[in-house]
């Protein structure tokens, strides 16, 4: 069972089909860097380049970095402000050929993405009550859920902390634009989710981006969180992930067919034929139900 996901990010656009059976990529990821500046063509044409790298034709999920409602980008933190209010589900299908050329595309915020995939085959697999997945990049994403449901583009990134933005205080980019050392870094991580507790009171926290791959070098450092701290298991290919659950949820949720599109509903004899049988359902917001709805 294989869909596309694409991970559009403030400095890089990476993308690979999924094997959502598995939970991992089903091939080596591919990655261009993000345009600057990043605005909705450019960025289009880079999403373009990494899905026919793969020579790919079918269902697209793609994150975003930021606000993602019915498929139009709502917010723009760190890419071009051009994002705001687009239809970027319908400007992504369309450049990749529009959806009788095969590749719907269903778009959602980035640490929504990653959430869903960690919460489905990664680190918060079967655990219950709150956790929050937070994705320390460019900025700091988060996603967070009760009981296993999302609650969509929660941008927790963009609370006060110290009178800024916490991502201006404590994301890796952060980290390496100032040399702070894994200590200092650390201690400013501490603070966040130390705030972030006191707000929402999780029983766990994941720790994404590509700083999970050197958790061992900050986590130990980080004391006097009441909640349970762990690097997500995912670690960058998250949001790849991700996206394609979104795709597949977006397509009806049921098994693609073997040319890789869910099976209509229906018995065969009423199921549709060519392009009809290919159209997307309206994009999501983000997937409601999914972990669940994929155990």
């Amino acid at each position: 069972m294989r869909v596309f996901g694409v991970d559009i990010g403030g400095t890089g656009i990476k993308g690979a089909p999924v094997d959502l059976e598995r939970g991992d990529l089903a091939e080596e990821r591919y990655k261009v860097l993000t345009p600057h500046p990043a605005t909705p063509d450019a960025v289009a044409d880079g999403v373009r380049q990494v899905v026919e790298h793969f020579g790919w034709s079918g269902p697209v999920g793609a994150t975003f970095p930021g606000v993602v409602t019915g498929g139009i980008t709502r917010t723009a933190a760190n890419v071009d402000k051009g994002w705001i209010n687009t239809d970027a589900a319908a400007l992504l299908t369309d450049r990749l050929g529009g959806e009788t050329g095969g590749c719907p595309v269903t778009v959602l915020n980035d640490a929504d993405a990653a959430g869903l995939a960690e919460l489905r085959y990664g680190a918060g697999r079967g655990r219950s009550g709150t956790v929050i997945v937070l994705t320390f990049g460019t900025g700091i994403g988060s996603a967070v859920f009760t009981d296993g449901r999302l609650v969509p583009n929660t941008e927790l990134g963009h609370l006060e902390l110290h009178g800024h933005d916490a991502e201006k205080r404590a994301s890796s980019k952060v980290k390496e634009d100032h040399d702070l050392s894994w200590q200092q870094w650390a201690h400013r991580v501490k603070k966040y989710l130390a705030h972030v507790e006191m707000l929402f009171s999780p029983e766990l926290f994941v720790i994404g981006g590509g700083v999970s791959r050197k958790a061992e070098k900050f986590l130990p450092l980080i004391e006097g969180i009441r909640a349970e701290i762990v690097p997500a298991q995912l670690q960058n290919n998250a949001g790849i992930v991700g996206a394609a659950m979104a795709a597949y949820a977006a397509r009806a949720g049921e098994p693609p067919a073997a040319d890789g599109y869910p099976a209509a509903p229906g018995p065969p004899a009423a199921r549709p034929t060519g392009p009809a049988a290919r159209t997307a359902r309206p994009a999501v917001d983000s997937p409601l139900g999914w972990p669940d709805a994929a155990r």
